[in-house]
């Protein structure tokens, strides 16, 4: 291919929302239109067929991602109006080689999703022999959540084979130049232009960056590693994070002292008896620049923190404080601009004992918290990411805000309300509970 095509991947489970995203990609620059498997799985090849007869003769992908019955699903792709359907890379030989063959029939090319499969390089060595017009390198989405490098793989196949390679995993304006630069045929963007407030603006930008090749700056959809963190979660909210993980739960009764205050960082605790405020303080010497302290005390006072502790860990350069337990000195705290969350308010402090402990697990609302946890906390409350799966979890609640961005700038746009742009009665569950298999 002497230019490198651009395949939008409408991950929709909505049609209506995917037909008028599609038709503001291919106005910024989309070369191909992919029916996403989710849209696909809700809507049926009723989607293919709407983007046939919407798009006319441009290339549509149907995203099968087809495991078994290859002639049949290929022949229903193609009867779609279909270009080009998926078949996995984990189906049997047979599987594959079916597609192919009713492909060259109903006139389809057949391109193998190597998503999941242990060894890519050695699969896409052999591919060729296979007949499939192309393959699809894809890191998938919940892979993406763990910060994984989607072009790490792709450098490898490349090298090892000449068929039309397909890139797909996170891409988006500032990775787009980096994936054509790697010998990409077709870069698949998804969350980047399917998500964008201006979808259309997104996919010209995409566009720009692959035949430019040089990135352009993207403020959103980009994926947290160990390194970038903190800069994801700047950008998110706890109620993100809880939609991201399950409707994961803050810490309960736990509360900030004043309005419109945010702090993210890695957790230093401390365990102290209610008014010893000893280890508390001894711990603003202990954290780092960007830390958030974690206190338990027992959710009751005495008080254990103040403003003059405050102070302390704002020069310090401290991210906040939570104290499951009493604060005071709360006006001149607001003053400052220290972020605190606190449970309990009162006047009378405890003395200096010294019980306790810094930097060892502690719990509050149920919640087991351990040194180096991450801490998110804003004006609903404090959530807690554990260090193994922080990363992921910061991903996937960037995942939701860039999601909640579009629903948004549908509703401005005028489309209609919260209910009916997300199709809500549609998806509210059906039948009478889960009955299990037994």
């Amino acid at each position: 291919m002497s230019r490198v095509k651009l395949q939008v991947a409408l991950d929709f489970v909505e049609l209506p929302r995917a037909l008028a995203v599609a038709e503001a990609a291919v106005a910024g620059g989309a070369d191909y239109i992919e029916a996403g498997t989710p849209l696909i799985k809700s809507e049926g090849l009723d989607a293919v067929r709407q983007l046939r007869e919407k798009f006319g003769s441009k290339t549509i992908i149907a995203d099968m991602k087809t495991m078994d019955v290859g002639t049949i699903e290929a022949e229903a792709a193609a009867k779609a109006g279909a270009n080009v359907m998926t078949v996995c890379a984990a189906a049997s030989e047979w599987t594959i080689r079916e597609c192919v063959e009713a492909g060259r029939h109903y006139d389809i090319d057949v391109s193998v999703d190597l998503l999941g499969l242990l060894d890519p390089v050695g699969f896409a060595k052999e591919a060729a022999g296979l007949g499939v017009a192309r393959l699809d390198v894809h890191c998938g989405i919940d892979v993406q959540m763990t910060g994984a490098d989607p072009m790490a793989m792709f450098k490898e196949i490349r090298s090892a084979t000449d068929l039309t390679l397909a890139v797909a995993g996170g891409i988006n304006s500032e990775t787009a130049a980096e994936a054509a630069a790697a010998g990409a045929d077709v870069v698949i963007v998804g969350g980047a232009i399917i998500k964008a407030r201006a979808p259309r603006a997104a996919a010209a930008d995409i566009r720009k960056a692959i035949d430019s090749g040089h990135p352009v700056a993207s403020e959103l959809f980009r994926r947290a590693t160990p390194d970038t963190i903190r800069q994801i979660l700047q950008s998110v909210r706890t109620s993100n994070v809880s939609d991201g993980d399950h409707r994961r739960p803050c810490l309960t009764g736990i509360h900030p002292l004043k309005p419109d205050q945010f702090a993210c960082g890695p957790a230093v605790t401390v365990r102290t008896l209610p008014g010893d405020y000893a280890k508390p303080v001894e711990a603003i010497d202990v954290a780092q620049e960007g830390d958030v302290i974690v206190i338990d005390a027992c959710g009751q006072p005495p008080v254990v923190w103040g403003e003059l502790a405050s102070e302390s860990a704002k020069n310090k350069g401290l991210a906040g404080v939570v104290v499951h337990g009493a604060v005071r000195d709360t006006a001149d705290i607001r003053k400052l601009e220290f972020p605190v969350w606190t449970c309990q308010v009162a006047s009378h402090a405890g003395d200096p004992q010294g019980h306790g402990r810094i930097n060892g697990p502690i719990e509050i609302a149920g919640q087991r918290i351990c040194p180096g946890d991450w801490i998110l906390a804003d004006d609903d409350g404090v959530m807690v990411l554990p260090k193994a799966r922080a990363v992921e979890m910061a991903n996937r609640g960037a995942d939701v805000l860039e999601a909640e961005n579009r629903i948004r700038q549908e509703i401005r746009d005028g489309r209609s309300t919260l209910a009916k742009v997300i199709n809500l009665l549609r998806w509210e569950k059906k039948g009478g509970g889960h009955a299990g298999l037994g």
